[in-house]
């Protein structure tokens, strides 16, 4: 009899794990979609508005455009795109040693990247290349980053300041 009950709980452990690996896959590949502009003004012809200034020194420095940073996997997630203007100076960015944080600049608390078993860590970290657009996952443990809050993406010594969540 005991040995019946443990193997029913090994299997709803073992379904939960497949669930949140579906969930897991599911963001990861289905929600890969360019992004959409919105009427809230964060996002204009699909990228995150920025200065010229801004725009120019992530340009020419990091060889990057920011393309969205936006709140996903009902909420439980921030998603953050950029495309790869030139690979030799984005280059750091992919570092896997070197981990990005997301600092939401209202509280001043600071979220990761999540580095699951089977997964690995949610975010490109291949060698890049010019024109695609890259992204990565940030936890957001009790949906702290909401739609409209500014955020700082931080990568070693990279630093986009000012992104407005969608």
């Amino acid at each position: 009899m005991k040995i019946k009950l443990l193997m029913i709980a090994f299997i709803a452990k073992y379904r939960a794990l497949a669930a949140s690996l579906f969930f897991l896959f599911s963001v990861l590949f289905l929600l890969n979609a360019p992004a959409a502009a919105n009427a809230g003004g964060a996002v204009e012809n699909g990228f995150i508005q920025q200065s010229k200034e801004q725009k120019q020194q992530l340009s020419d420095q990091w060889g990057i455009e920011l393309v969205s940073m936006r709140s996903t996997a009902a909420g439980h997630m921030v998603d953050f795109r950029y495309r790869v203007l030139d690979a030799d100076k984005a280059a750091p960015l992919f570092k896997r040693q070197t981990k990005p944080y997301l600092i939401h600049q209202a509280s001043g608390k600071v979220l990761g990247v999540p580095n699951t078993a089977k997964i690995g860590s949610l975010r490109n970290s291949n060698t890049p290349q010019n024109g695609r657009t890259y992204w990565m996952f940030f936890g957001n443990h009790h949906r702290l980053v909401q739609k409209g809050d500014r955020v700082t993406v931080a990568i070693g010594e990279f630093r986009a300041r000012d992104i407005e969540v969608e």
